[in-house]
């Protein structure tokens, strides 16, 4: 759609608070416009960029709307348009810009006023994109262009990876994809490192749609390494779990899963403090005898020592489990992190939601133990510069993670809440956020949200942003796929995009004109399939 050269309207009234009301001109009809769209008033002294949050049909008269006019006839339309009927929207400005800060090239500003009467509401042109959102290229990556205009809408990846951020919408939405392309956009521009834990193993390699490329595919395994819970994909780097590897805070976040009771945590740390990190080693040797024993010597109850041992026993039983494991293939992963490189940890037939816990559990602890060192050491020594290099985590079913029971003393929580200031961030998948914590919710630095049925999780994704009001509304008008409304730290003003497509020949066509090294990932695709050929 071209950009209407003759303004839309003209505002009639409104408030700083509520937002301003314009009148369509008589041959701007509603359906040439959407909620949601970019459009900018031409005040007196300034320009004001807003978004159309609502559309009202209205009437002069009355009898009108009592007594309509019988069979809709165009001519009778056209007769009244304008003069006993019209139109309005309602449009709430984001930013403003002020004449003097033209002449100086600033950009726009927080808005502090509204305009007069009868300033002209016109479309958004190239130019007010561009002074708005910036050009894409270096750190800015374009997820996809309005639902009306092609212009790419860059957002700033390093102001996105300050904060943990979330990527949500219902089932069928293409959440999976987004974050492919947003993983894309950060992969490409090097500004952090990324660990992903791919319950689905859908991040490396295209299983489903060729041309829907994996992100070994596209950068290479040099850039890109793989580590697998499932030994029959091969060529991946194998992760096993020594029993002596588990510590009682890798399992506290299972108590669901594995229907532990309330006693958990202190019998574990009691099995701890006596057998140290063969605690659940020894555990699940015992019998009743052993049981017998080290409950009076410790005090613990035998009946909530025996059926921990039980459950636990479901953990020994995962074949990536072994007794003792002296090599720990998390430091290898942050011996890669610390080299630029992005892991992608894939789940292949552990894909329950106990493996998932288990392991995102375990690896993210770790993590974050490792990153505090460094970064408070890097603080006490005064070397400004030399903090670890920043690291997102992708945590898809995040709700699991991030309960407000789980969310008060798991990782993940600590993560959302506090870990920007060691450089580590989360970036959360969800179809479900009315289930994670709202202050985690209310953390979130940018927010990229797809279609929405449910209220209580339209509500949840709106968590401590403004102009909820407006938002719902753009959130309602989403089409099922390939649309979404990105809001938050990394982007000046919220906007409503059509996600641009993610394929194999355009994301390679922008490496090479990025002059990045392209690999070739039809052969790539080839050898992994050829591994469940193989069986």
């Amino acid at each position: 759609m071209g950009v209407r050269s003759q303004p839309l309207g003209v505002v009639t009234e409104g408030s700083f608070t509520g937002g301003l009301t314009v009148r369509l001109a008589p041959d701007c009809p509603t359906e040439a416009l959407r909620v949601g769209s970019f459009v900018v008033l031409e005040g007196n002294d300034n320009r004001y960029f807003s978004l159309i949050a609502d559309m009202r049909l209205r009437v002069t008269d009355p009898s009108l709307t009592a007594h309509p006019p019988a069979g809709g006839s165009p001519f009778v339309r056209q007769a009244l348009a304008g003069t006993h009927t019209y139109a309005t929207v309602e449009v709430r400005p984001s930013l403003m810009l002020e004449n003097a800060s033209r002449l100086t090239g600033a950009p726009p500003g927080p808005v502090r006023n509204i305009p007069m009467h009868f300033a002209v509401l016109r479309e958004a042109r190239p130019e007010d994109f561009d002074l708005v959102f910036g050009s894409e290229g270096g750190t800015r990556f374009a997820l996809g262009t309005p639902l009306t205009m092609d212009i790419p809408i860059p957002i700033d990846l390093k102001a996105f990876i300050e904060r943990s951020n979330g990527i949500f919408g219902q089932s069928g939405t293409g959440k999976s994809v987004l974050t492919r392309l947003l993983l894309f956009g950060l992969i490409k521009s090097d500004v952090a490192s990324a660990l992903i834990f791919d319950m689905h193993d859908e991040y490396a390699y295209a299983r489903r749609d060729p041309e829907i490329a994996g992100l070994v595919e596209l950068f290479g395994e040099s850039r890109v390494k793989v580590y697998t819970l499932d030994k029959r994909t091969g060529g991946s780097r194998d992760v096993v779990i020594g029993l002596n590897q588990i510590e009682p805070e890798d399992i506290e976040l299972l108590a669901d899963e594995l229907n532990l009771r309330e006693t958990f945590p202190a019998v574990a740390h009691q099995l701890q403090q006596a057998f140290k990190s063969r605690w659940m080693q020894r555990l699940l040797a015992m019998d009743s005898e052993d049981v017998a024993e080290f409950c009076q010597q410790t005090g613990a109850h035998p009946g909530a020592v025996d059926a921990l041992r039980q459950k636990l026993a479901l953990i020994r039983k995962r074949d990536y489990v072994v007794e003792e494991a002296g090599f720990s293939w998390v430091d290898d992963m942050l011996r890669h992190i610390e080299d630029g490189k992005h892991i992608i940890l894939q789940f292949g037939r552990h894909d329950s939601l106990l493996d998932y816990m288990l392991v995102a559990n375990i690896v993210t602890r770790r993590i974050h133990q490792r990153y505090t060192e460094k970064a408070l050491a890097a603080q006490a020594d005064g070397a400004l510069g030399q903090e670890p290099r920043h690291l997102v985590i992708v945590l898809e079913e995040a709700h699991k993670f991030l309960t407000p029971e789980a969310a008060r003393q798991s990782i993940f929580g600590t993560i959302a809440r506090e870990m920007r200031k060691y450089s580590v961030t989360l970036l959360v998948v969800d179809q479900r956020p009315s289930s994670i914590d709202p202050d985690v919710l209310s953390q979130l630095g940018t927010r990229i949200t797809g279609l929405l049925a449910d209220q209580r999780d339209i509500d949840a994704v709106l968590t401590g942003v403004g102009d909820r009001n407006q938002l719902r509304g753009m959130l309602a008008s989403l089409e099922p796929r390939q649309q979404c409304l990105i809001v938050g730290h990394a982007i000046p003003m919220p906007m409503l995009l059509r996600t641009r497509q993610y394929d194999r020949a355009s994301l390679i066509a922008e490496l090479r004109a990025s002059k990045i090294r392209t690999v070739d990932g039809h052969e790539l695709l080839a050898r992994y399939r050829s591994f469940d050929e193989d069986e």
